[in-house]
């Protein structure tokens, strides 16, 4: 088969002929139609991932839809000619999507919604997972609730139709351009710019603060989230990075909590939560709950490089896909 290696770090892709995996028992063998690129896919070519665990030189490549080709003993949920996505490689030392065929552990994927495309499915595993964790896992989302998203990125737009499909009232932070989309979901846009933390709350909370406030951006956004929550609220960051003072958290006797995506997939445990959370989101986008946003954008295995820079100078608008099935 054909697979883009990364020899090292920074260097440039490789094209290359390579054993086609053979699935083991608990694996499926997915021929991939579309990767999806995330930010964490350039940290690691980058070689500012060490938590990613991916020793190079490696296929890169986490999310991906494709169709089932095959299946290893002992898998029933899934049969020959399915069409699967996942959150499934590219990470830990198992092979990423960037190439025709990848053998998946099984629990790691579901099968696509019906509602998208290839495409637009292999852009949703990272985002959903990270976004579900934080709001329903950890924070356990609920009708009524006012939700405070920092950052309407990946993360933060998904975070965004998952609380409102939950009946939350949902609010975003980040800068003045991210107004349109964040109103087309239904969601308040609160530019970071010209509103402080104290302003916004006021505002929108009559100075009580929110119940629940995902930070997807780390940094300061995280240190504003602490101050954002209301009394016995919850704050739950995917980029917990830095140092941070609790004291703004512990005044308001509100709690904490931390995700970390990729735990089931360099440790072994877990992994069947994944694919119960993509069945999850199938449901939600075969209902109209949710959509990913894609950049117009049309690569390849050819122009990965043009994908990833299309992330870097933050020219994508929207999710970035590369068509494996060129």
């Amino acid at each position: 088969m054909q697979a883009m290696v990364l020899e090292g770090v920074d260097a440039p892709f490789r094209r290359a002929t390579v054993d086609r995996p053979k699935p083991a028992a608990g694996q499926v063998l997915v021929r991939v139609a579309a990767s999806g690129v995330n930010p964490l896919d350039l940290k690691i070519r980058h070689g500012q991932a060490p938590h990613a665990r991916h020793p190079l030189p490696a296929v890169l490549g986490l999310d991906l839809a494709g169709t089932v080709e095959s299946v290893g003993a002992a898998v029933t949920a899934f049969k020959p000619g399915d069409a699967v996505y996942g959150l499934a490689g590219g990470v830990g030392g198992l092979q990423g999507s960037l190439a025709e065929f990848i053998a998946v552990d099984a629990d790691l994927l579901a099968v696509k919604p019906k509602a998208l495309d290839m495409r637009e499915a292999a852009v949703l595993p990272l985002v959903f997972i990270t976004a579900w964790e934080g709001l329903v896992d950890r924070a356990r989302v609920r009708a009524g609730q006012k939700v405070l998203v920092q950052g309407a990125g990946g993360v933060g737009h998904m975070a965004i139709q998952i609380a409102r499909a939950f009946g939350a009232e949902v609010y975003a932070v980040d800068s003045a351009a991210r107004r349109p989309e964040i109103e087309a979901e239904n969601a308040v846009a609160i530019d970071y710019r010209r509103s402080t933390v104290d302003q916004y709350v006021d505002e929108h909370t009559g100075g009580e603060g929110f119940d629940l406030v995902y930070d997807t951006v780390g940094g300061q956004a995280l240190d504003a989230s602490f101050y954002a929550v209301r009394r016995f609220g919850h704050v739950v960051s995917c980029l917990g990075w830095g140092n941070h003072a609790l004291a703004p958290l512990s005044f308001r006797a509100a709690t904490y909590s931390g995700v970390f995506t990729l735990l089931p997939m360099l440790t072994g445990r877990g992994r069947a939560h994944h694919g119960e959370i993509l069945r999850e989101a199938a449901k939600l986008a075969d209902a109209g709950k949710i959509r990913p946003r894609l950049d117009p954008r049309r690569f390849g295995l050819s122009s990965i490089l043009d994908a990833y820079g299309a992330i870097e100078d933050r020219s994508a608008k929207g999710k970035v896909v590369v068509d494996v099935a060129e």
